[in-house]
C-alpha cells in the first residue's frame, strides 16, 4: 500500500512540474545554389546574427533573439521572418530562383507563410516599382484601400495563426494603409517631379484620430513606429522654427517629452544613433539626448560614438587611408596629398543621393583644378562590385582622385570617422588636421562660402 502511494506521489510531482520555458528559436534549412553568406538581422540592422552554411547549402542555428521581426539575408535575396521562442522552422529555396522556391515549414511557420503570401498580394496590387506614387490622389487612395481590405481578407482565412498574432496584425495592416497616405505628397512629389505638390484638405483625413501612445503597436508594426516618427518630426520642424535651432535638436526635444519609456527611448536612439555623426553641434546634440533618454545600454552606445566623434573634431589629426587603389593606376594614401587642403566624399555605386552629388562634384573639381585643394572620391562598395566602380567612373567621366577602399565600410578610414550613411563629405587641411568632418555637399553653396573662407 505504501509502495502504491509513493508512486501515485511520484507520478503526481512529475505531472505538477513545471517545463523549463524555450527561450531560443532554432533556424534551420537548405539552400540550392547556395551564394554567399547567410545573415539574420533586426530591421535596424542593430542585431545580427550570422548562419553557418555548409558545403551542400544546409545550415542549423539555436538563436537568442530579442524582438519578432527579422530580415534573413543571402546576400542577394531577402525574406522577412517573424520569430517567436519556441519557433522551430526550416528554410529552404534556391538562390537562383529564390522568390518561386522559398518555403517555410515547421513551429512558426504558418505566420510567416503568410506574409509571403502578404507579399506576394502585394506585389500584385501595388507593383514593386515606384509608378504608384505617380497615381493622383483618388486613383493612389483606392488602390491602396483594394490592398488593405485584401490583406485583411488574407489574414482572416487563416487557420493556423494565433488569434494573437491576428489582432496585431489586424491592426498593422491599417497601419501600413495610414502610413502610405501619410507619404503620398512627398513621394508624389518626387516621382512625378513636382516639388511644390501639395495634397488636398483632407486627404489625411484617416489620421485625425490616430492614437500615437499605443506600445504594443509600436513594438510590433514598423509603419505605426514610422507614423509616430513622422508626427514627431513635423512637431520638431515647427519648434525648430520657433525657437531658431536645428531640426536634429528639436527632434530630440520633442521626443524627450513622450510619457511612454519604450516609445521614447527607441525613437530617441534611433535618430541618435547616425545623427550624432551628422550633427553640427555634437556638444549640444549629446547634452539633449542623454538629458532625455533613460535607457543605460542606449546611453552608453551613444556615449562611446560622441566620445570617438570627438577624436574627429575639427583641429584633429585626420584618420588616414592608407595605399587605396587609384583608378588612374597605382595606389595613393592620404599621406601622398600632403601640403595641400582635401575634399573627400565617401560614396558607391549603388549610393542614389551620391550619384545626385556627381554633376555638382565634378562641376567643383573642374572651378577648383590648379589650386591648392585635390577631391578625392573613395568608393565604399565591396569588393565583388569592384568592377562595378570602375565602369561607373569610366562612363560618367568621374573627375579628381578616384579611389577603391581596401575594405569597404571596414576600412580603418571609415570607421575611424564612424560613417554610418553616405554620400559624407570631409574637409581636410594641407596639415592633416580635419576642418570639418562633415562638410558641406558639393550641391551645397555653403561649400563655396567656406572655401572662400579658406582662401582656396
Amino acid at each position: 500500500m505504501n509502495k502504491i502511494f509513493l508512486i501515485i506521489t511520484i507520478i503526481t510531482v512529475i505531472s505538477c512540474k513545471q517545463e523549463t520555458p524555450v527561450d531560443y528559436v532554432v533556424v534551420h534549412g537548405k539552400i540550392t545554389n547556395k551564394s554567399r553568406k547567410l545573415t539574420l538581422s533586426s530591421r535596424d540592422r542593430s542585431i545580427k546574427e550570422v548562419l553557418k552554411v555548409a558545403d551542400d547549402g544546409s545550415f542549423s542555428d539555436t538563436l537568442y533573439l530579442n524582438t519578432n521581426t527579422y530580415i534573413l539575408f543571402d546576400g542577394k535575396n531577402s525574406v522577412l521572418l517573424y520569430l517567436e521562442k519556441g519557433n522551430n522552422i526550416n528554410v529552404s529555396f534556391d538562390a537562383n530562383d529564390f522568390e518561386n522556391t522559398i518555403a517555410f515549414s515547421g513551429k512558426g511557420s504558418a505566420v510567416n507563410n503568410y506574409l509571403l503570401a502578404k507579399e506576394k498580394v502585394t506585389k500584385e496590387i501595388i507593383g514593386s516599382g515606384t509608378e504608384v506614387y505617380l497615381l493622383g490622389e483618388n486613383n493612389y487612395k483606392t488602390k491602396f484601400n483594394k490592398l488593405k481590405s485584401t490583406l485583411e481578407e488574407l489574414l482572416k482565412a487563416e487557420k493556423n495563426i494565433s488569434d494573437d498574432f491576428k489582432i496585431k496584425e489586424l491592426r498593422n495592416i491599417n497601419y501600413a494603409y495610414l502610413n502610405k497616405l501619410n507619404i503620398y505628397e512627398m513621394y508624389h512629389a518626387h516621382y512625378a517631379k513636382m516639388p511644390e505638390f501639395k495634397i488636398s484638405e483632407g486627404f489625411l483625413g484617416d489620421l485625425e484620430n490616430l492614437d500615437y501612445t499605443n506600445e504594443e503597436d509600436f513594438i510590433f508594426s514598423s509603419d505605426y513606429k514610422n507614423l509616430i516618427g513622422s508626427n514627431n518630426y513635423k512637431k520638431a520642424r515647427e519648434l525648430a522654427k520657433r525657437d531658431h535651432i536645428s531640426e536634429a535638436i528639436a527632434f530630440l526635444k520633442i521626443v524627450g517629452d513622450i510619457p511612454n519609456e519604450t516609445i521614447k527611448n527607441r525613437l530617441l536612439f534611433d535618430n541618435a544613433r547616425n545623427g550624432i555623426t551628422y550633427t553640427d553641434d555634437i556638444e549640444t546634440f549629446y547634452k539633449t539626448f542623454i538629458s532625455n533618454s533613460t535607457n543605460i545600454e542606449n546611453n552608453k552606445q551613444i556615449t562611446e560614438s560622441y566620445k570617438k566623434l570627438k577624436t574627429v573634431a575639427k583641429g584633429q589629426p585626420s584618420p588616414k587611408f592608407k595605399n587605396y587603389e587609384n583608378f588612374a593606376g597605382g595606389t595613393t594614401s592620404l599621406d601622398d596629398l600632403k601640403g595641400k587642403f582635401v575634399y573627400v566624399d565617401v560614396w558607391a555605386t549603388w549610393c542614389g543621393p551620391c550619384k545626385r552629388e556627381i554633376p555638382f562634384l565634378k562641376e567643383l573639381e573642374g572651378k577648383y583644378r590648379g589650386k591648392n585643394i585635390e577631391f578625392v572620391s573613395v568608393s565604399v562598395d565591396k569588393a565583388a562590385d569592384h568592377d562595378k566602380w570602375q565602369k561607373m567612373v569610366k562612363e560618367k567621366e568621374l573627375k579628381g582622385i578616384q579611389l577603391f577602399s581596401d575594405k569597404d565600410w571596414d576600412s580603418d578610414f571609415v570607421k575611424g570617422y564612424l560613417i554610418k550613411g553616405i554620400p559624407r563629405f570631409i574637409l581636410i587641411d594641407p596639415k592633416g588636421n580635419i576642418v570639418n568632418s562633415n562638410a558641406p555637399r558639393p550641391s551645397d553653396s555653403k561649400l563655396i562660402d567656406l572655401l572662400n573662407e579658406l582662401k582656396i
